[in-house]
């Protein structure tokens, strides 16, 4: 009997076992089947769509973007949500990425850095959108070379902006002193510019595109005399590092960068693909320009060619910006913010 009952015993024991082992193994099997589902569905969670909501200027800053802005109407894109915002004026885009309700926007250059400084890192640079727009005009033929300004009173708009201190950069780089070998009557539009330029017969102005277009369209016998973007360059052909003249980049809020990388890669790509189609087919792309009121269409068709507008992204972005915004730090620092921003403030794609 002690041999049967140890017998039973024995086998009570390994059916116990056994169990034991198949509710582990059960127990496992299940759990890397909620692993892999929930892992499942947090890929599934990162594909879905998101919100992106994109403000640019009116003018050359949002030309670029008008293919983009066109498709999301028209729900040709479907992989994010795009809202697109036009802005007349910077004063309203600034809020807007302040408070998180703008996730990319398009804003001149040195604003870029203002913001970067202001927010304590809380934006970054996607691309260049727009480099030098400047030029100066008049009603004749007395300017031939930077040279010749001195002496002449000059209609500008845009004082404590870029306008301004690029102005004042190809001056003195030229050996005009801005505050005494030149009068510069500041307006506070560019649309008064054209309008004093209308006024005075032999009057010269700095003016942006597409405002160009729109004073030669008033007056055909205005004449563009000097391309400032030009200028700039002429002055850097010797310099070790070289800067360029800018006027508008792109830039996205940090913590929508981090949270929604992919989401950034599809806005570059199409923005990308956005402005080469601008570029390589003017007529279309005027006609999306007047479309969304950003100047009307045959301004549009006249201005684009002159208005550079670009997509540089990455080490050469880098470059040309810091550059800029080394210059205007020397001239004056509260123009970007106070100090340059650090290496952070140029976006890399992971």
């Amino acid at each position: 009997m002690k041999k049967i009952s140890a017998i039973l015993l024995a086998f009570a024991m390994t059916a116990s076992m056994l169990a034991g082992c198949g509710s582990s193994a059960a127990d496992s099997s299940s759990e890397e089947q909620t692993q892999s589902e929930s892992q499942s569905g947090a890929q599934e969670t990162e594909s879905e769509p998101v919100d992106v909501n994109v403000t640019a200027l009116k003018g050359p800053t949002a030309m670029g973007m008008v293919q983009m802005m066109d498709d999301a109407d028209n729900g040709k894109i479907d992989s994010e949500n795009y809202q697109f915002t036009i802005a007349a004026s910077i004063d309203e885009v600034t809020p807007s990425i302040s408070q998180g309700e703008t996730d990319i926007a398009a804003v001149p250059a040195n604003v870029s850095s203002v913001l970067y400084n202001k927010l304590e890192g809380g934006v970054q640079v996607l691309a260049i959108n727009t480099l030098g727009v400047l030029y100066i005009v008049e009603n004749g033929d007395t300017v031939q070379s930077v040279a010749d300004l001195r002496g002449k009173t000059i209609y500008a708009g845009g004082k404590g902006a870029t306008p301004e201190y690029a102005l004042n950069y190809i001056l003195q780089e030229n050996g005009i002193d801005p505050a005494s070998d030149v009068t510069i009557e500041w307006k506070s539009e560019h649309s008064e510019c054209v309008a004093a330029l209308a006024q005075d017969p032999s009057g010269i102005a700095m003016l942006p595109q597409p405002f160009v277009t729109t004073a030669q369209a008033q007056n055909p016998d205005l004449r563009v005399a000097l391309d400032l973007t030009e200028e700039w360059d002429k002055i850097q052909e010797n310099a070790e590092n070289p800067s360029a003249l800018l006027t508008g980049v792109v830039i996205v809020r940090t913590e929508f960068a981090k949270e929604h990388p992919e989401a950034v890669s599809d806005f570059m790509e199409r923005y990308k693909s956005s402005v080469e189609f601008v570029n390589e087919n003017v007529d279309e792309a005027a006609q999306l320009v007047g479309n969304y009121d950003i100047v009307p269409a045959e301004v549009a068709k006249k201005a684009i060619p002159a208005c550079n507008i670009v997509c540089i992204t990455g080490d050469e972005m880098q470059e040309k910006l810091s550059g800029y915004l080394a210059v205007l730090n020397e001239q004056n620092p509260e123009a970007i913010g106070g100090q340059l921003p650090d290496d952070d403030f140029y976006y890399t794609q992971e």
